[in-house]
């Protein structure tokens, strides 16, 4: 899925809460070592809500997020029915032979909301969908994402790029551009990831691209500390 505009990429987007469902944490860490840890759903309806929950490795390729069915992180239960006004915890569990110690592995839990009464099979409609980001941190306690932003048209649209050459991902947050005298507001909250080793693009939106070509200054928000930087056009 490309995104056509900044608000528009579902599994960039972490969503902490709606409908009467409320997940807690809304992003999990495995710190080195850590083979467990739990999500608790919070059911504040009257009635009852049954649903699944899937677990993917998580990649981005050619800019865009990729998810992959894996079974080196178990989600228990998978299929879930919580009575009103109550909560229940997954649990997520590392199996033995997953990889650690070396470089950050990513997953994305998704957690599907079902109508009453369906069975959890691929075609059947989820009302809801939630998506939980989770990483395996790497066994170096200095990793750190390392950035570089760019510019690059493609089918005549323009695009931003966040290359990511660190050990671990970048979460980015709050996000504007500079664009001659004017500062144009990609994003108040999430923006998205860029998971290390990979990259990750947006569209630009057309008061930005109307400018282009041109180097962007860019604020933003990455792992919750403010960074500035600078987009120059790419050769690509």
């Amino acid at each position: 899925m490309r995104c056509a505009a900044f608000a528009a990429a579902l599994l960039s987007c972490t969503v902490a809460q709606g409908a009467n469902l409320q997940i807690s944490p809304v992003s999990i860490s495995f710190q080195p070592g850590q083979n467990s840890a739990g999500i608790q759903l919070q059911n504040n309806g009257d009635t009852p809500l049954y649903g699944q929950v899937r677990v993917y490795a998580w990649d981005q390729r050619e800019g865009v997020d990729a998810l992959t069915p894996t079974t080196q992180l178990v989600a228990s239960p998978p299929i879930i029915e919580i009575a009103a006004n109550s909560t229940q915890t997954i649990r997520l569990v590392r199996r033995p032979g997953a990889a650690a110690g070396g470089a950050e592995q990513t997953y994305r839990i998704l957690i599907d909301e079902l109508p009453r009464g369906d069975s959890p099979q691929s075609n059947v409609a989820i009302r809801l969908q939630y998506s939980v980001p989770a990483f395996v941190l790497p066994a170096d306690t200095q990793a750190a994402p390392a950035l570089e932003w760019s510019t690059f048209q493609r089918a005549g649209a323009w695009h931003l790029r966040a290359r990511n050459s660190g050990a671990l991902h970048a979460q980015i947050g709050a996000t504007s551009v500079r664009v001659g005298e004017r500062t144009v507001e990609l994003s108040k909250g999430l923006l998205g990831y860029a998971l290390p080793g990979r990259a990750r693009e947006w569209q630009l939106p057309p008061d930005v691209a109307g400018a282009m070509p041109a180097p962007l200054a860019i604020q933003a928000t990455v792992n919750t500390r403010p960074q500035s930087a600078s987009a120059a056009v790419a050769r690509d």
